[in-house]
């Protein structure tokens, strides 16, 4: 698909924009001040593919431990500020790699002018974050809850870091609905070309906000519109990884980890299907080579997935065959099925990094 070209932006030592891949973030959901924990549950955030970290900054005693966590995060750090510009001056100072703060809301152009000449010496990009829930009551008595107003207010901010000479800057326009996120961001996209980080916020539990950030963000991303992605959800924050990049997988905008194919299952099945395809998939969250497993239960479109998958497992009466690379090894009982099929995993896995095509390929 054909991306729209946007300005780039590096935070630390990965690009935003520009034609870079889109990239996964992630967002702590530690209190700040803790640091240990924090970091803690960044690492996990690395292990299963995040690429961005944003933490919450609500008071001084956060912004000290951004020092800490900046030092020793595997990962480049958001320092996320409202109102208050002192804090984004100490963690600029800390040596973060990037700001979430909107200029309009810190005060005036003094402080403004402050943090901008701060974040111009570190060369530190500030995303302007415009949020459904927090427009400013101006636009929302003139305009309403709208995506023109989301634009507007993502306009009014713009200015204010243009006129003094700024234009490191990455926008977001979440909103709750997915119709008026995704009106938004198009009517951004054709004004701007500054970086588009994607977003459905307050999305909810697993399965409503994992439907909704994948209608929202994927209709985005599939007209080329996005640089970044985060998956808001209610639960833990690994979730939100995860999440995002099965939807990047689904568009084949990036290759990460394993891509199960599996049946929905219906009157021809004749094995215990569910416990093979559970255990699998929890198994293959610790694989970040790009392969495709197969599980099919019956004989109508099961020899035919299972041979196009890397590894397949087409299911019999109390049995199944096993292929790799379209090929039959061999039969397995059902209480051996996750087992035998485990070991070609791993091997396929294997065989894809050292032929060097690795994880995380990008096709942008």
């Amino acid at each position: 698909m054909n991306r729209k070209q946007t300005k780039a932006v590096r935070v630390r030592d990965v690009w935003i924009g520009g034609g870079a891949p889109v990239l996964v973030q992630g967002m702590t959901k530690t209190d700040t001040r803790d640091v240990k924990g924090t970091l803690e549950e960044i690492a996990r955030y690395a292990e299963v593919g995040c690429e961005i970290v944003r933490v919450a900054v609500p008071d001084r005693e956060a912004a000290d431990a951004v020092k800490e966590i900046v030092r020793h995060s595997p990962l480049p750090v958001v320092a996320d500020i409202h109102f208050d510009y002192r804090l984004a001056l100490t963690v600029i100072e800390y040596g973060v790699d990037k700001l979430r703060l909107n200029p309009g809301n810190i005060g005036d152009r003094d402080r403004v002018e402050a943090v901008v000449k701060a974040a111009k010496v570190r060369q530190i990009p500030i995303r302007i974050g415009v949020n459904s829930g927090s427009l400013e009551k101006s636009l929302l008595q003139g305009m309403g809850r709208t995506a023109e107003t989301l634009v507007a207010s993502a306009a009014r901010h713009i200015k204010i870091l243009n006129d003094l000479d700024y234009d490191q800057i990455v926008v977001s326009l979440k909103a709750s609905d997915v119709p008026t996120m995704v009106a938004a961001y198009r009517l951004m996209a054709e004004s701007y070309d500054y970086p588009l980080h994607l977003g459905v916020t307050e999305a909810g539990t697993l399965l409503q906000g994992t439907v909704k950030s994948a209608v929202g963000i994927g209709t985005l991303l599939s007209e080329g519109i996005g640089d970044t992605i985060r998956i808001s959800l209610t639960g833990p924050g690994e979730e939100e990884i995860r999440v995002a990049w099965e939807i990047l997988k689904a568009l084949k905008l990036r290759d990460r980890g394993a891509n199960l194919v599996a049946c929905p299952t219906c009157g021809r099945l004749q094995f215990d299907m569910w416990p093979v395809v559970e255990e699998l998939e929890r198994r293959l969250t610790k694989v970040v080579e790009p392969i495709t497993v197969a599980v099919m239960g019956c004989a109508v479109n099961g020899p035919g997935e299972a041979r196009e998958a890397d590894v397949g497992l087409a299911g019999g009466k109390d049995m199944g065959l096993i292929y790799r690379h379209g090929k039959i090894l061999r039969r397995v009982e059902q209480a051996d099925m996750v087992e035998e099929i485990w070991k070609e995993i791993l091997a396929a896995a294997e065989e894809v990094r050292l032929s060097g095509k690795g994880a995380q390929r990008s096709h942008a």
